[in-house]
């Protein structure tokens, strides 16, 4: 488990877990999970770097703050975050739903970013997803399964994040479900929900405002969101690189976290990012 610490930024309270040291990297989680979903990734990359994973304000084990909870708000509150710890400049890497609000800060604010990667995110419209996600993306049917189903939601998540035969450690699990069972946690994904899909029609046209070196990092059996999102990512930056994960599913930094780290670690050391697509090979 990541050693978490606890900070106040704007009058609220913020679990976050700071390791290593270097050039700075922050990672940004989705739901269910929250900051343990990088467990085995920020070690590896703290041999050198220096690792920040915030729990999002109003999920895991941070306190929500006031205002909307669009892509925009969230890149918002990743400011002033890095203002608190006083980050100027930092990669950022974005999954699932911390994916659109890093696309979102490296367009908005082009001189904070050195790298950007973005793994298995819906960051686009139209692209195919899982029937799961199709349905959740129905706010009135999101706003019932997440308020009064959320074991449903929860194993689920479990169950089609993860091959079978990679099972989650107790601990993280606990960590993850002690989180997500409470109910403000969970009215805020469902605010935030709604806040993604009611502006997911307009991120496009930040894509292509992103300067930073990108990083399209994917799984190909991510069945929710599938590589061609990432393909699609890779045409709307200029000079972004898709890299796919072969056997990768949706939370690759537990299922795959050599991978992850080895894709993060060298894509920040690099001056320059290929200008084409590129497929990485299994190395399980």
């Amino acid at each position: 488990m990541l050693p978490v610490q606890f900070d106040e930024v704007q009058g609220k309270r913020v679990r976050f877990a700071r390791l290593g040291r270097g050039a700075p990297v922050v990672l940004l989680h989705g739901y269910p999970d929250n900051l343990q979903l990088w467990n085995e990734v920020a070690p590896r990359l703290a041999r050198e770097l220096d690792v920040i994973a915030p729990d999002w304000p109003g999920m895991g084990g941070s306190d929500a703050w006031q205002g909307g909870a669009t892509p925009f708000d969230m890149a918002a509150h990743l400011a002033a975050l890095l203002d608190r710890w006083n980050v100027a400049r930092a990669a950022v890497v974005g999954l699932d739903m911390g994916g659109q609000p890093a696309l979102v800060f490296a367009a908005r604010h082009p001189h904070r970013v050195s790298h950007l990667v973005v793994s298995n995110s819906l960051v686009q419209w139209d692209a195919p997803t899982s029937w799961e996600i199709a349905w959740l993306r129905r706010f009135r049917f999101n706003q019932l399964v997440l308020r009064h189903g959320p074991r449903l939601v929860f194993r689920r998540a479990l169950k089609s994040f993860l091959p079978r035969d990679v099972r989650l450690q107790a601990e993280i699990r606990a960590d993850f479900w002690a989180h997500f069972r409470r109910r403000d946690v969970r009215d805020f994904i469902v605010r935030m929900c709604a806040g993604y899909q009611g502006t997911l029609p307009r991120l496009p046209d930040e894509y292509r405002k992103i300067a930073a070196p990108t990083l399209a990092l994917w799984g190909t059996n991510d069945r929710h969101f599938p590589p061609a999102h990432g393909s699609r990512l890779q045409e709307q930056i200029a000079g972004a690189t898709l890299q796919v994960i072969d056997g990768g599913e949706h939370w690759l930094p537990l299922q795959r976290p050599v991978e992850f780290a080895e894709a993060v670690r060298d894509f920040v050391r690099s001056d320059r990012p290929t200008l084409t697509a590129s497929r990485a090979p299994s190395t399980r």
